[in-house]
């Protein structure tokens, strides 16, 4: 894999692990953040998202050098590729992907972290808007491998390409959608089985806990190593027979779903059983937990995933 140098603009939560995935890749990461305290904070930060990254896949080479700059034009004036991770602010990221442009080659691409932004309404004030795509990543961004991407209006399809392989020679497994479509993919799908979690608890048919449990002991494993669909097919002699046996029963369940509004009553009853779920379990050591267990679950999927 050839070494880049990686401009990373933006620099909280999102921005701290992308610079050190991209960095544990072998290469050499220039950020901008205009946080007065931002180095302060990866100091403390780094350390534990290195040792994260080498307990899920030891570095292949040298790992890159993090260097933090005063001001966007010298973090950018020799970069290869730019990860945004600006505010969810349309305006915001217009005016930051046009000053952007500024300090860059035409030829480098720019991707934006986004979650929730179009593409295409991003882009519409940059001067070479061809080179500017989705790169949507997945918390803990460092560890999980899914990178969503998509093309606005005005993205060239070589961008889209020049991306992809960077993310694929880095480990992650990115996504390329067709058409844009707000939320994206995997949030789209979290959504709409979040939306029924929610309206369960709600409704006092299960508490969060079991609500969770059901997942997690149910078709979350088998998800997780295969995805729904060819999951799904192992349970009768292919698709088309499993769609025929058990389709007249998904049809019945989808008929009957439940709605949810995060109306006050439902915010409270969904936080409350979660506190409960929780118990005395601090955010802290909850996310320990799950860093700890994502590790061992994405080098199960990696040795066994059928994807």
């Amino acid at each position: 894999m050839s070494k880049k140098t990686i401009g990373i603009v933006g620099f909280g939560v999102i921005g701290q692990r992308w610079a050190a995935a991209f960095a544990h890749a072998g290469h050499t990461v220039n950020v901008f953040d205009p946080g007065p305290d931002c180095q302060i904070s990866f100091n403390g930060t780094y350390p534990a998202l290195k040792a994260d990254l080498e307990a899920l896949s030891p570095a292949a080479g040298e790992i890159g050098p993090i260097r933090v700059f005063g001001s966007m034009r010298e973090a950018l004036c020799d970069v290869d590729f730019v990860q945004e991770n600006g505010p969810e602010n349309l305006q915001l990221k217009r005016e930051l992907l046009v000053e952007i442009e500024q300090h860059v080659g035409a030829e480098v691409v720019i991707a934006s972290s986004s979650s929730a932004l179009l593409v295409s309404d991003m882009q519409s004030e940059c001067r070479y808007p061809a080179r500017v795509v989705l790169g949507h990543p997945f918390n803990p961004v460092h560890l999980m491998p899914l990178v969503e991407m998509v093309g606005g209006r005005l993205t060239d399809p070589s961008a889209l390409e020049t991306a992809r392989a960077l993310y694929e020679e880095m480990g992650k497994k990115p996504v390329v959608m067709t058409r844009e479509i707000t939320g994206h993919l995997a949030l789209r799908l979290m959504g709409a089985m979040w939306r029924e979690a929610i309206a369960l608890v709600r409704d006092g048919v299960a508490s969060v806990e079991d609500v969770d449990r059901a997942f997690v002991y149910g078709p979350g494993p088998k998800w997780t190593l295969q995805g729904s669909f060819i999951s799904n097919q192992l349970n009768a002699s292919g698709m088309e027979d499993f769609l025929r046996k058990y389709g007249p029963t998904y049809q019945a369940i989808w008929d009957t779903l439940l709605d949810a509004k995060l109306d006050e009553q439902t915010i409270a009853a969904v936080t409350a059983s979660t506190a409960a779920a929780a118990g005395d379990r601090s955010q802290e050591q909850l996310r320990e937990q799950r860093d700890t267990g994502l590790i061992t679950v994405l080098k199960g999927i990696a040795e066994h995933g059928a994807l």
